[in-house]
């Protein structure tokens, strides 16, 4: 069951921070000689894989239009409309961050502009297996198609009868996304990364997955292939005051903890009762969890912590630096302004986590570990560089060459100060 902290010494903070990682000795050695295998022989490898893992023996990579098409066939009528309407959600929140940047001039003659520029071929991992995750299909596939990707390459890996779930095919048919391939784990990311006969390679990966998948993101990103954010089990923070409901927060802590065992879930507060409450409610509602098999494990690694004020419980999460920060404090608006170091954050008695996993319209791919001390959550920037332009003209250099030529020259690089003088003199003729 999960534990409580009552009023830990603030240096025991940062120990009481640190992830219960799960112990991966025996993956990184596995991915290598997987990644080897597919950079090695492709397709047949990939084949190969597929067989070992899902038990199908695969002929095809390629989903065919007609699956794409069939898939909206199997899918209630519930369903479909939910996806269309988180899809409208998420296309508003990201077409909006698209801005076009000004045209700066630093000095007489002197202008500097960025532009973003789409990376051109980007790769989507969609988990399948025994919780497809469909909606990270809106997630990664709006963005992209918003930065204006040209290529999107979608891999997600086949059941034991070689079908993606309909749902993933559902999401990725609405976005127009037609180059989707029956591929799962870290064969996926070796695929996207370097590419085989049948599968295109990419310059950018983005998705979550096992540990498999996470540690192949990890060493291709070591080759130079570029991912979304370092990767790890999802987690949740609640700060809570004594007006906040307990039952509400028990279901945001076992919502979160249904994402596996090595997910982690915290509450803040300074409240005992409070604390106490919230207690009886995941023990009430855990026993009417179907999940709770995962849950009891996620829990073992979880904490119920009580500090002495809202203000402590900010500090120790700033500290923490969780994925997913819910607020419910008497005025959480003002208290959010305090939090520097999140994921995404929620306010408010009824602004679940849920919601932001689905259809509120931000996105759910989001720094975990403490990764969100230095990392932003997935946008539309992902997908796109900066590349900046400078146009200086005569009168610009003659304004900015002298202090040029002094800072060139005080770094010993001669033959940059040079640049600079031989254009000087040319419009001391003029």
């Amino acid at each position: 069951m999960i534990r409580s902290i009552i009023n830990p010494d603030p240096l025991q903070w940062e120990k009481l921070c640190r992830r219960p990682l799960a112990v991966m000795k025996d993956t990184e050695p596995a991915v290598k000689n997987i990644l080897s295998d597919v950079r090695r022989n492709g397709d047949k490898a990939l084949r190969k894989l597929t067989k070992e893992f899902s038990g199908y023996d695969i002929t095809v990579l390629k989903v065919s239009s007609e699956e794409i098409e069939s898939a909206t066939d199997k899918l209630t009528r519930d369903l479909k409309e939910s996806i269309i309407q988180a899809r409208g959600n998420i296309e508003k929140f990201h077409k909006a961050q698209v801005i076009k940047e000004e045209i700066i001039e630093t000095a007489a003659g002197v202008q500097c502009w960025r532009k973003s520029v789409a990376i051109e071929k980007v790769g989507l991992y969609i988990p399948g297996g025994n919780a497809p995750l469909f909606s990270t299909v809106l997630m990664l596939g709006i963005p992209a198609l918003i930065a204006g990707c040209r290529e999107i390459v979608l891999c997600s890996p086949p059941d034991s009868n070689g079908n993606i779930h309909p749902a993933i095919l559902f999401c990725a048919g609405i976005l127009g996304i037609r180059s989707i391939y029956k591929v799962g784990g870290a064969q996926a990311i070796a695929a996207m990364a370097y590419g085989t006969e049948s599968i295109p390679s990419v310059n950018k990966i983005f998705g979550p997955g096992n540990r498999y998948v996470t540690k192949a993101k990890e060493l291709i990103q070591s080759e130079g292939i570029a991912i979304d954010m370092p990767a790890g089990p999802s987690e949740v923070l609640v700060i809570a005051g004594k007006n906040a409901n307990p039952a509400f927060i028990a279901a945001d802590l076992l919502s979160q903890a249904e994402h596996g065992p090595d997910s982690q879930v915290l509450l803040l507060t300074p409240e005992i009762k409070l604390l106490e409450n919230v207690k009886t409610c995941i023990a009430e509602q855990l026993a009417e969890a179907p999940n709770r098999s995962v849950i009891k494990e996620s829990l073992e690694r979880s904490m119920l912590v009580l500090l002495g004020s809202i203000d402590e419980c900010i500090s120790f999460s700033n500290l923490y630096a969780p994925e997913h920060l819910i607020i419910v404090t008497d005025d959480p608006f003002t208290d959010a302004e305090k939090i520097i170091n999140a994921g995404s954050v929620f306010l408010g008695n009824y602004s679940c986590e849920s919601a932001g996993d689905y259809s509120s319209g931000t996105n759910h791919t989001l720094p975990t570990n403490g990764y969100a001390k230095s990392f932003s959550g997935l946008s539309v920037d992902s997908f796109v560089k900066k590349l900046t332009f400078q146009a200086v003209s005569a009168e610009g250099l003659k304004n900015i060459g002298e202090a040029t030529e002094t800072m060139a020259e005080a770094e010993t690089l001669y033959a940059h100060k040079n640049a600079v003088t031989i254009r000087l003199k040319t419009l001391s003729y003029e």
